[in-house]
């Protein structure tokens, strides 16, 4: 049983608990390679004129303060955020929530065009560019597509990577330098290349995706934890370098997430995940993407250097 392998794109439902004696298999990787074309932000907020003229039998009078343009967005209308993995899951549902609430958005995607495409179509003006995290080169590229694009990144979410079901002594030495490639030098390489603006802005947020396997470790998927407890690490330390610079850095630990990666589950696995979550229930992505986007805004500016769980009490 052990035999079988997966990769996935980080979209943390990869990382849903499972029983010591029988783990269900997850689907298949998405990391990031290129820039794809950005598209144009075609949201607007209409400004209407004041008459010229007012009657002349009409009296004189003190002219009225000029009443505050009204936006059809939230405050957030003037700011940018960097999805990685965004493409589908946890990082599509962010990139909904974070446009819904008025940011510019732009998400990267490994190999999945296809649902990128599709985004894009729900969400005008949203940039999807082609980008394999673990690469450094593709990175920097893609980031600089993205800064092109958005004038600038007030937000990063580092949310792309990868899981694979093993046990550890079958894992090998190419298999976990990819695992942590992917999802933890794949933080690396976005936070390095996102702080330079902040800092001179001295304003920014970094939130980065983990597990509760990066919290507890799950058997089977040894280098799948490390890689997600070094997240839990990357995230406290630059949370303690960042905060003088009006730099907040947070992370998300999802438990079991209902999304498209579950779709081979059966609903007798379903029905026991959720039996052994103390609410009941799988969690949404929609419930993780809520999360993200609170902890990007500016009520959450005395947050910094924290781990938030969202298992339904599977973590405690």
């Amino acid at each position: 049983m052990y035999n079988d392998e997966f990769e996935l794109t980080f979209d943390l439902a990869d990382a849903g608990p499972k029983t010591e004696q029988r783990r269900p298999t997850l689907p298949e990787p998405e990391e990031a390679a290129v820039a794809a074309p950005p598209v144009q932000e075609t949201r607007e907020t209409p400004v209407s004129a004041a008459p010229e003229n007012t009657p002349a039998s009409e009296p004189e009078r003190e002219p009225e303060p000029a009443a505050e343009p009204q936006s059809t967005a939230p405050a957030a209308k003037d700011r940018t955020v960097l999805i990685s993995g965004g493409d589908r899951g946890i990082g599509a549902a962010a990139a909904r929530a974070f446009y819904a609430a008025g940011y510019r958005v732009a998400v990267f995607y490994h190999t999945n065009a296809e649902a990128a495409a599709a985004l894009q179509k729900e969400l005008p003006g949203v940039l999807a560019v082609q980008c394999d995290v673990a690469s450094r080169a593709s990175c920097e590229l893609a980031f600089r597509a993205a800064e092109q694009a958005l004038g600038r990144v007030d937000v990063l979410v580092s949310n792309a990577g990868i899981a694979q079901q093993k046990l550890f002594t079958d894992i090998t030495p190419e298999e976990w330098q990819r695992m942590l490639d992917v999802n933890l030098t794949g933080a690396f390489n976005l936070c390095q290349l996102a702080l330079p603006g902040m800092i001179r802005r001295k304003a920014g947020r970094i939130l980065t995706v983990s597990s509760m396997w990066g919290q507890t470790g799950g058997s089977c998927e040894v280098h799948y934890s490390a890689a997600k407890a070094g997240l839990i690490g990357l995230t406290k330390a630059l949370a303690k370098e960042e905060g003088p610079s009006g730099i907040t850095v947070n992370c998300v630990a999802p438990g079991v997430i209902d999304t498209d990666m579950m779709a081979s589950f059966t609903a007798e696995d379903k029905a026991a995940l959720a039996e052994e979550t103390p609410v009941g229930r799988l969690g949404t992505a929609e419930e993780v993407a809520k999360l993200l986007l609170y902890l990007a805004g500016e009520d959450a500016g005395y947050i910094t250097g924290q781990v938030f769980g969202v298992n339904g009490g599977l973590v405690i």
